[in-house]
C-alpha cells in the first residue's frame, strides 16, 4: 500500500529534487521552507556547506499579522533578494522544497526576481493577470468539411 501522508510524500520529492539542484560557490541553491505559519528562505553553498543569507517571517523586520500568507511570502522574497544582492550574489539555483510551485512559494520566487536576483528570469512588477486578459490566446479558426466542400 503506498503512503499516503503529506510529509513523507514532500519529503521523498525534496529528496529526488535534491539529487539534480546544487549550489556552487557561484551559484547557491535559494531553499524554500513553509509551514502553517511562517516561511523560511536560506540561499545556500553546498560545496562549504555554508548558508550564506537567510530571511524568514519569524524576524521581527518581516513579521507581520501574519507570516503564513502570500504578502508574507513576497516580503521574504524581497528581503533575501536585497541581502543576498548586498553579498554579491545575482544568480541562484531555485529549490522548492518539494511543495508545488504555486501560491506562496511561487509569491516568494516572484518578489525574489523583481529584487534582482536571477534579473534574466524578471518578471515585470506590473499584475500579470490584466496582461494575460489584455492578450487572450487565440486558436486558429478550424475549416469545416461544408466551407471545404462549398469551395
Amino acid at each position: 500500500m503506498a503512503n499516503t501522508s503529506r510529509a513523507v510524500v514532500r519529503a521523498a520529492i525534496h529528496k529526488r529534487i535534491r539529487r539534480k539542484v546544487r549550489g556552487s560557490t557561484e551559484r547557491p541553491r535559494l531553499a524554500v521552507y513553509r509551514s502553517l505559519s511562517h516561511i523560511y528562505a536560506q540561499v545556500i553553498d553546498d560545496y562549504q556547506g555554508q548558508t550564506i543569507v537567510s530571511a524568514s517571517t519569524t524576524e521581527k523586520d518581516l513579521r507581520g499579522a501574519r507570516g503564513g500568507n502570500v504578502d508574507a511570502a513576497r516580503r521574504v522574497g524581497k528581503a533575501i533578494a536585497e541581502r543576498a544582492l548586498a553579498k554579491g550574489i545575482e544568480h541562484v539555483v531555485f529549490d522548492r522544497g518539494g511543495y508545488l510551485y504555486h501560491g506562496r512559494i511561487k509569491a516568494l520566487t516572484d518578489a525574489a526576481r523583481a529584487a534582482g536576483l536571477n534579473k534574466n528570469e524578471a518578471i515585470a512588477p506590473a499584475d500579470e493577470s490584466s496582461a494575460q486578459e489584455a492578450e487572450p490566446a487565440q486558436k486558429p479558426e478550424k475549416k469545416r468539411k461544408k466551407d471545404k466542400e462549398q469551395q
